[in-house]
């Protein structure tokens, strides 16, 4: 890991950050203890016919804090490529993983009515079924802002930690701040000492906030179409992410499949045509707004009368967008206002938010809010 974030640098994929670097031996020490410990395993039952030491216990795992835009994900993304390949491993946004927990609660409370399950207590079923899909958790932006959550939390970590389950995870905020001003908080804390017992605690104090400099280094809000359109906006996903094409990315909302075309660090491309266009929904554009930190979207047309239902997609994309701090790049045939001329009807008086949102987007401020505070939950998502 330590090789490929030198080669990064090398390559003037990212600038040498002393921070960074040292957050990168920590992570590329567990990569080493997550090795040891997968040999260990491979020939434990042979050890142990022969009397030696069983395998190793898990591992302490990671929760990396800090400002936005400091490289939290650049960093789990090397370290998800260079985890060993036998492990089996699962990497979400923690609001999707806790979405998925809620969803699994659910039927296995159904299954239990229906005759198919035993056991009240729904917790022990459902950290086992996610300890034996996964022996490390990767989370992205760890975060507590539901009671719901906060409440089952401490009971469904103290068994996956018992199952050996190993976590790493990144944040905005340290562990103690978690759930602040929260319902019922000190019910919560336990959970907080949970985490210490478990991770390290690490904090990525990196310079500066790679993220807004890299936005504020071009136009945000791009009034073109065609070749020049496409162009400025290729320049902005080269400047975000460092490649020139994403691969596309799967999004599971509420059972369904939600292809994006092309993702990348936390970045999602897609057309106006794509998602507003096709019958997506409030819980879809909630998936993509909280997913990814970026979303550069392509060829925003000027939208006639007969277009509401394209309109109103739009209005609900910028609305989750906004509403989950997510940064937006976009080509448009048209400044905000004059985007949706239609003088009457629902639409066209929601557009007038909407054109004002795209305006504050693109504002000093409005770039430096931390994604994902205290943003409403979708569905399940994962990445």
């Amino acid at each position: 890991m330590r090789t490929a974030y030198a080669a990064l640098v090398a390559s003037g994929e990212i600038e040498a950050d002393p921070a960074q670097q040292a957050v990168v031996e920590r992570l590329d020490a567990l990569v080493g203890r997550l090795n040891e410990r997968a040999s260990a395993r491979k020939g434990g039952a042979l050890a142990r016919l022969f009397g030696r030491a069983p395998p190793k216990e898990a591992p302490k795992g990671l929760y990396i804090w800090g400002s936005v835009g400091r490289g939290k994900t650049m960093l789990m993304d090397l370290f998800y490529e260079h985890l060993p390949p036998a492990l089996p491993r699962r990497r979400v946004h923690f609001n999707a993983f806790m979405n998925d927990v809620h969803e699994r609660i659910f039927r296995h409370r159904n299954a239990v009515k229906a005759g198919q399950a035993r056991g009240d207590d729904p917790i022990p079923p459902v950290a086992a079924a996610l300890a034996a899909e996964a022996g490390l958790l990767c989370f992205d932006e760890f975060s507590v802002t539901d009671i719901a959550d906060a409440m089952l939390l401490g009971r469904l970590f103290t068994r996956l930690f018992e199952d050996g389950v190993v976590v790493v995870a990144t944040s905005n905020v340290e562990p103690d701040r978690l759930y602040e001003g929260g319902l019922n908080r000190a019910l919560f804390v336990p959970f907080i000492d949970l985490l210490k017992r478990h991770m390290e605690i690490v904090k990525l104090e990196a310079r500066t906030d790679y993220r807004r400099e890299k936005l504020a280094g071009g136009a945000t809000y791009v009034v073109a179409t065609g070749a020049p359109a496409k162009a400025a906006l290729d320049a902005a996903f080269q400047r975000l992410t460092g490649v020139a094409r994403g691969k596309p990315r799967i999004l599971i909302v509420k059972g369904r499949e939600l292809v994006i075309p092309e993702a990348e660090k936390g970045v999602a491309r897609a057309s106006f045509d794509a998602l507003c266009r096709e019958p997506l929904g409030p819980a879809d554009t909630l998936a993509i707004a909280q997913a990814f930190h970026t979303l550069v979207l392509d060829a925003v047309p000027v939208l006639g009368e007969g277009e509401r239902n394209a309109a109103k997609r739009f209005i609900t994309l910028i609305d989750s967008l906004y509403d989950a701090g997510a940064k937006l790049v976009v080509s448009a045939a048209a400044e905000p206002d004059g985007l949706y001329p239609a003088g009457e009807g629902r639409e066209a008086f929601e557009f007038q938010r909407t054109a004002s949102r795209l305006v504050e987007m693109r504002s000093e401020d409005y770039l430096a809010r931390p994604h994902n505070a205290g943003a409403p939950k979708p569905g399940i998502v994962e990445t």
